[in-house]
């Protein structure tokens, strides 16, 4: 029988961090123009970040 819980093993959609997780500044993904295209699934998501410091992302 496996010893480890199911709440132990990471999930494609948890949304909870975890330690095997990658960590990157927003400030060194969003660079100097505070903004960022992402392409998921052919589409086009853009990732900014507010005058308030907030991130938004939309498609």
């Amino acid at each position: 029988m496996d010893s480890s819980s199911e709440q132990d093993k990471p999930k494609e959609n948890n949304p909870y961090p975890v330690p095997t997780d990658r960590r990157i500044s927003s400030q060194m993904l969003l660079g100097q123009e505070g903004r960022v295209l992402i392409e998921h699934n052919g589409h086009e998501y853009l990732l900014r970040q507010t005058h308030a410091g907030k991130l938004i992302l939309t498609k």
